[in-house]
C-alpha cells in the first residue's frame, strides 16, 4: 500500500453507511488507491488483519468472520475495485464505535475517513451520543460525514 492514499469508509451495512460507500466512491476515490471498509461490532472478537475483497465477496469465508456482507456493499465495491483500479480491504474492529474507528485511522493508517449518519434529532443525540461528531473531533486525519437524507429535529 505504500504511496497510494488510504481512504476509510465506516461501514455498518445500514442505508447511511451504503450511501457514505457510494459518496466516498464517486467523489473521493481515484486510481491506485486503497479503499478499506473499517467495521466495528459490538461483540467481542479478535482482531483480524485487512481482508482482501476476494474473501469478503465468499459467503462462506465471512462466515468465519461473523459477518453477512450486504449485496449492494459488494457490487459497490467490486465494480469501484474494477473501473478505478483501486485497492478493497476490510478491517473488523470491536468495541465502541467512536473509539475504534480514531483507532482505526491511526492503526491501519487512514489518510481520510467518510462514515454516515443516521440523522438522530438534537435530544437522541444528547442521549445517545453522535459517533460522527466524536469522530470529526478526535481524529488525526480528515472526516467527510454524509448526511443522511431523513432530518429528525
Amino acid at each position: 500500500m505504500a504511496g497510494a492514499r488510504r481512504l476509510g469508509v465506516a461501514v455498518d451495512f445500514s442505508a447511511c453507511s451504503i450511501k457514505a460507500l457510494n459518496w466516498t466512491v464517486d467523489n473521493v476515490v481515484r486510481e491506485g488507491d486503497n479503499l478499506i471498509l473499517i467495521i466495528v461490532r459490538n461483540a467481542h472478537g479478535y482482531e483480524h488483519a485487512l481482508i482482501p475483497l476476494a474473501e469478503f465477496s465468499d459467503p462462506v469465508l465471512m462466515k468465519r468472520y461473523e459477518l453477512k456482507p450486504a449485496p449492494e456493499v459488494i457490487d459497490i465495491v467490486s465494480t469501484a475495485a474494477k473501473q478505478k483500479n483501486i485497492v478493497v480491504l476490510m478491517k473488523i474492529y470491536w468495541g465502541d464505535a467512536r473509539e475504534r474507528l480514531c483507532e482505526a485511522i491511526d492503526h491501519v493508517p487512514l489518510d481520510y475517513l467518510t462514515l454516515g449518519n443516521r440523522g438522530l434529532g438534537t435530544l437522541q443525540r444528547v442521549i445517545m451520543g453522535s459517533v460522527s461528531n466524536y469522530v470529526v473531533n478526535n481524529a488525526t486525519c480528515p472526516v467527510t460525514v454524509v448526511k443522511s437524507s431523513v432530518h429528525n429535529y
